[in-house]
Parts: C-alpha cells; structure tokens; sequence
C-alpha cells in the first residue's frame, strides 16, 4: 500500500530484467515469460503514473522468450498509455538487446555492451571422440530429420542449410523488430553493420542510434520527472526453490555445470 505522502507524489514504477534468457540449467532459473509477467504487470497497473521504467542487464538467449516479454512490454504500454524508458546496464544484448527495443526511449551507460543483433548456434562435434574411446553411438527415429546436428553423429550438408534458413527467418524476425522500434533513429550509413551480430560499447551505440542517450535510471528518471519524484522499484518475490538452491550444499557438480552454461554466454560479451 502507497502511504498519503507518495500519493502526491509522481510516481514512476522501476523493475529489473537480469540474467539469461530461457530455461538455462537443471532447475530452468532463467529470465522467462511466464516468470517476469505478473512483475509486468504491476509495474503497469499502478495508477497515476507517466511512465514506466525497466532496467535491463541481460546476454540473450532464447529469441521465443525474448520476443514474448518484448511483446508483452509493448502490449501493456499501449494498454495503459504509458511510455516505457530501458536502462541497459552492463550488457544488453541479442535478445537483451531485442527486450530493450520494447521501451520508446532507451539509455545506457557508456562502456555498457550494446546489439549482437543476430542468431547463433553451437554444438560439439564429438564422432571422432567416441570412436577413439570404442563407443558406438545408435540412433533410430521415425522421420528422416529426427537426428539433424547429433553432435555424435557425422554433420550432413542438408542439416546445416536447414537450420541456416531457420536462423535466416528469426534473423528477419530481430531486424524488423529493430527497425520498427528504433524507427528514424537509425543512422542509415551504418545499416550494413547493424545487423550482422557485431557488438558495440554504449558509446558507439549511441553514434549508431541504438540508444538515445546516457545514464542511470535513478538519473533519468529524476532529470524528466523531477528531482522528487518517488521510483518504486518492484522486484519478484524469490521463490521458495530458489531459496533453497542458495543455501543448497548437495548437488555441487551440477550446479557448477548449470552456472558454466550460463557464464559461457555471458563470456561472449567480455563479461
């Protein structure tokens, strides 16, 4: 409840998007959809306020999640007429970056990690391996395709033109995205660079028109709305699993395993 003081107040609701994007470890801890929708939706449903803002600190992942908490930002700013303002704080990029198009304005820090505005995919090819260690590896699908990219099987040519054409489509999918987003703020002479997966610092982001300007959201917020208007910062309750993973001594094997696969993407931003 907002005491009678804060309700004279502008009000401005704050959260914050952090981690990777999608069911990332054993116990699929992720930055998600389903799990960011209720804390959405507050933000939106406080009265009397202009705006709303979000903080976003994220390497990508999964494009699908991505692109539904995206939309679901856009939907529910349009359903309540209000702008929404995005911080990017230490990275936010691929589909951080795709999250961040959601917000009509958007800030960064200078030395932030802004764009990777691609698709990417990686395996293992392990066939020799398993050979060298005497294992045979049997496979029996129903449907030809069933087996494309076993990273213990030999790569075939179709299988690698078929997934290029799936990342060609979700490619299509970011840059219209970008475009419509960031509409006559692009400059249009780096266009041939801004969609090739390159990665660029808030500074140079700034150059391209991926974001609008520079600072904190405390900064911001304070600098449009008034130096004594109230951010509400709303944060997700930690679920009972998550407290007790926290604490968790047992299963340390994989839980190491569950936080390499989440450093490694963010690895590919310096971080």
């Amino acid at each position: 409840m907002f005491s009678i003081f804060k309700i004279f107040k502008k009000i401005i609701p704050h959260i914050r998007l952090s981690g990777v994007i999608g069911s990332v470890g054993k116990f699929k801890q992720g930055l998600d959809f389903s799990g960011q929708q209720e804390l959405i939706d507050k933000a939106f449903s406080i009265s009397r306020t202009q705006a709303v803002a979000i903080s976003i600190n994220s390497p990508g992942g999964s494009p699908v999640q991505s692109h539904l908490i995206y939309s679901y930002i856009r939907k529910q700013a349009i359903k309540n007429k209000k702008k929404v303002l995005v911080f990017a704080e230490d990275v936010a990029a691929s589909g951080g970056y795709l999250i961040a198009c959601a917000g009509d304005e958007i800030y960064a820090n200078s030395s932030s990690i802004i764009g990777s505005i691609g698709v990417i995919y990686s395996s293992f090819g392990l066939q020799e391996l398993i050979k060298k260690a005497g294992i045979q590896r049997r496979v029996y699908t129903a449907g030809k395709n069933k087996s494309t990219l076993d990273p213990f099987l030999e790569e075939k040519e179709e299988d690698v033109k078929r997934l290029k054409k799936i990342q060609l489509d979700l490619h299509a999918d970011f840059i219209k995205v970008v475009e419509e987003s960031r509409s006559g703020k692009l400059k249009k002479e780096a266009s041939t660079d801004l969609f090739t997966g390159e990665f660029w610092s808030g500074s140079k982001a700034k150059e391209l028109g991926l974001i609008d300007g520079f600072g904190s959201a405390d900064e911001i917020l304070k600098k449009k709305y008034g130096e004594k208007v109230h951010i509400e910062k709303l944060e997700k309750p930690r679920s009972w699993l998550n407290k007790k993973l926290s604490g968790a001594k047992e299963n340390q094997v994989e839980n190491l395993l569950d936080i390499l696969e989440e450093k490694s993407i963010w690895q590919r931003y310096g971080f």
